[in-house]
């Protein structure tokens, strides 16, 4: 979601597999910068309410979380919103920040499964693509066990990135063989397909 990587772009941009990749992502946060200006709006904005109730005091630091979920491996491409997704690897779509539209440009773009990060509790459905719901804070995966598909907060209790992306990735070749989410489950996901709309969309 570009505006959730907004002053963070540089640390994507030196993973950039070649400079035209790089110079791609950079042109993406210049349209946004035009984009939002025309809208009456800024890219340096604050974080959501529920961003600030979840710690976050500025939108660097929400920017600098959202790089991180991205790795370390080499960027080997950059996308256009819904633009069919060719490269093998890390890649990089341009979205909004809006859950529902930019999940819809991922799955236009080729996605077949989808994960799905919420810290706050989000019990977002994908159709026709699975969605396997990352809950971030085990307390909230404990209140909504009938929601969340992976609870990730357990990391801060000792259970290493290694094991817990082993089960990320297990859970990933189950649910492509078959195995229903817990959205899936409950049938979400019928309202779910929500195409970026002119005007501002952050």
């Amino acid at each position: 979601e570009t505006p959730e990587i907004y002053g963070a772009e540089h640390l994507l941009t030196a993973r950039a597999a070649s400079p035209e990749i790089g110079h791609k992502l950079v042109e993406m946060i210049h349209w946004w910068e035009a984009y939002t200006a025309r809208n009456g709006g800024e890219m340096n904005n604050n974080p959501s309410p529920g961003n600030k109730a979840g710690g976050l005091t500025t939108i660097l630091e929400k920017s600098l979380g959202a790089t991180a979920k991205g790795g370390s491996t080499t960027l080997t491409g950059v996308y256009r919103y819904a633009e069919p997704v060719t490269a093998k690897g890390f890649v990089y779509m341009d979205t909004p920040g809006f859950d529902p539209v930019a999940a819809t440009g991922q799955v236009a773009g080729g996605a077949n499964v989808l994960c799905f990060t919420t810290g706050r509790g989000s019990a977002y459905g994908c159709k026709p693509t699975p969605s396997i719901k990352l809950a971030t804070n085990s307390e909230m995966y404990r209140r909504m066990q009938d929601d969340m598909d992976i609870d990730c907060g357990d990391v801060l209790d000792g259970t290493s990135i290694e094991e817990k992306g082993r089960q990320i990735f297990e859970t990933i070749l189950r649910v492509a063989s078959g195995e229903r989410t817990k959205s899936e489950g409950f049938g979400y996901g019928d309202a779910e397909f929500v195409p970026w709309q002119i005007g501002a969309v952050m």
